[in-house]
C-alpha cells in the first residue's frame, strides 16, 4: 500500500540543513578513505581471474534533497581503483549514497564510464552498522541499466552490495554482481571486496559551511 497522501508537493518545515547530523548508518563512511588489499574476480575468455587493487573512495554530504514530502540526507561519492604499481584507472565509479530517515530506506546510484548505470535499495536501522542493497535487472525501481554491447555481451542480471562499518575508522564492503557473459550457460559472480581506512574528514555540505561562517 503506498505510503504517499494526495499532496506531493509541500515539503517538509524546519529542515536540519547539517547533512553530517542526519546520515543514519551511512554516518560513519562520510570522508575520504584508501586501501590496497581490495580483491576482485571478474570473467575473461579462460574462464575467471583474480586480482587485487588499490581504492581511493571520496564520500562527502551534499545538501538536504526532497521530492515534495519526502526528505533524503546522502554522500557523493567518487570512486577511483587502479591496480598496484599502475597508473592507468581499472575502474571509475560516481554516485550518491542516500538515506531516508522517515523510512529507513538507503538508495546507493552508480555510474560507470562503459556505459552502465544501476539503483541498489535496501533498509536498514538508523544506528545499524551492517547493511545490504540490491538492484536487478528488469526492476523498474532498483534497476540495472546498459549499453547495447553490454547488455548483449556481459548482461547484468542483480547487484549486491554488503556494507560493514568496522572499528577504527574502517569500513567493509562485499559485492556481488551476477553477469551472463555471451556464449555461456550459467551466470558469473563478479565479485569484489575491500576494507577502507580513513584518511581525511568529510567537508561539511554547503548549507551548513554557510551557517558555521553566519556564527563566526
Amino acid at each position: 500500500m503506498s505510503r504517499l497522501t494526495q499532496d506531493v508537493f509541500t515539503e517538509p518545515a524546519n529542515i536540519d540543513i547539517d547533512t553530517l547530523k542526519n546520515l543514519g548508518p551511512l554516518t560513519l563512511m562520510a570522508g575520504v578513505w584508501e586501501s590496497v588489499s581490495g580483491t576482485d574476480l571478474h570473467p575473461v575468455a579462460a574462464g575467471a581471474h583474480g586480482d587485487v587493487y588499490v581504492e581511493h573512495i571520496e564520500l562527502q554530504p551534499i545538501d538536504p534533497q526532497t521530492n515534495g514530502p519526502q526528505l533524503l540526507y546522502g554522500l557523493r561519492y567518487h570512486v577511483h581503483i587502479i591496480k598496484p604499481g599502475t597508473i592507468g584507472t581499472f575502474h571509475d565509479q560516481v554516485g550518491y549514497w542516500l538515506w531516508e530517515p522517515a523510512t529507513g530506506m538507503i538508495i546507493q546510484t552508480l555510474t560507470i564510464p562503459r556505459g552502465q548505470t544501476a539503483l541498489a535499495m535496501g533498509n536498514a536501522s538508523v544506528d545499524a552498522t551492517e547493511f545490504t542493497l540490491e538492484a536487478k535487472h528488469g526492476n523498474v525501481l532498483n534497476g540495472i541499466c546498459s549499453s547495447p554491447f553490454l547488455e548483449e555481451a556481459f548482461k547484468t542480471l542483480e547487484y549486491h552490495i554488503k556494507v560493514t562499518i568496522g572499528p577504527d575508522e574502517t569500513w567493509s564492503y562485499d559485492q556481488d554482481t551476477v553477469i551472463m557473459v555471451l556464449g555461456t550457460s550459467t551466470p558469473f559472480h563478479h565479485t569484489d571486496s575491500n576494507t577502507l581506512k580513513k584518511i581525511a574528514n568529510p567537508t561539511p555540505n554547503p548549507l551548513a559551511q554557510a551557517a558555521i561562517k553566519a556564527k563566526a
